[in-house]
């Protein structure tokens, strides 16, 4: 359930591919950004509340989430730590969560067996549950749903996609714009409030971030719980403190480390 009052999150992301942390734009262009578990540990220490592990290419390669590349980051890390990328079954989930990791990110296995968020929130609780919704401007204010690491349409409304996942058991939503990912151009908050305002459970923003105004930006305008970032913390950009405590000085309440 949403609380105002909660404070609000910036999450670091890891988008894996080959156990190599990468970073593209709009779903392409990729480029190296380093070792998983290195740049896991250097975000804690920066000060980061949680971290997200994406392996993008397991569900278009059709395998496994590397596993022992969630266990090496796990055991770098002691702050919430999600996994999502080629977890297609309750075993798959499990294989996951074993390694270390408090939560995990379905998408393309939920669209295609909707069944499978209740089955995980069943076993492991709602709260290690989060559905990752990759959308795509679809008219003025309607996006689709992306699966196979944005490479699919899945002929869903992200908004109705929203609320029914959270009927299933979802306790959390990680909504990335297509869009915006990897542009630095600021979050999609006109999506990211369509989404928060037809769930009841936390939103993540992700896609799009590249100033500290930018998270101003999607938490006042946006309504989101939490923001999530990749190149502007990778390639140091900005430091998450920095941009914390410009969020405290607009008034959003947040967690500072240092």
């Amino acid at each position: 359930m949403r609380s105002e009052t909660l404070a609000k999150r910036i999450i670091a992301c890891l988008d894996v591919d080959g156990g190599r942390v990468v970073k593209g734009v709009q779903f392409e262009q990729i480029r190296d950004a380093g070792d998983p578990a290195e740049l896991a540990a250097a975000h804690s220490e920066a000060g980061a509340d949680e971290i997200v592990l994406l392996d993008i290419t397991a569900t278009a390669h059709s395998r496994n989430t590397l596993l022992e590349t969630v266990r090496r980051t796990a055991n770098q890390i002691f702050i919430p730590f999600t996994v999502g990328g080629g977890i297609r079954s309750l075993d798959d989930a499990a294989a996951v969560l074993d390694c270390g990791c408090d939560k995990v990110a379905i998408n393309s296995a939920a669209v295609a067996d909707p069944l499978l968020i209740s089955r995980i929130a069943s076993r492991y609780g709602s709260q290690a549950v989060v559905l990752a919704i990759d959308a795509r401007q679809s008219g003025t204010t309607a996006w689709e749903v992306y699966v196979w690491g944005g490479r699919k349409p899945a002929g869903l409304d992200a908004q109705a996609w929203a609320k029914r996942t959270e009927a299933m058991g979802a306790g959390e939503i990680l909504l990335t714009s297509m869009d915006r990912d990897g542009t630095q151009s600021g979050f999609d908050c006109s999506l990211t409030r369509t989404i928060a305002t037809a769930a009841r459970i936390p939103v993540i923003a992700s896609g799009g971030a590249g100033e500290p105004r930018h998270f101003v930006e999607v938490f006042q305008q946006g309504a989101a719980d939490a923001a999530l970032a990749a190149s502007v913390f990778h390639f140091g950009l900005k430091s998450v403190n920095s941009i914390k405590q410009e969020m405290r000085d607009a008034g959003i309440p947040v967690r500072l480390t240092c």
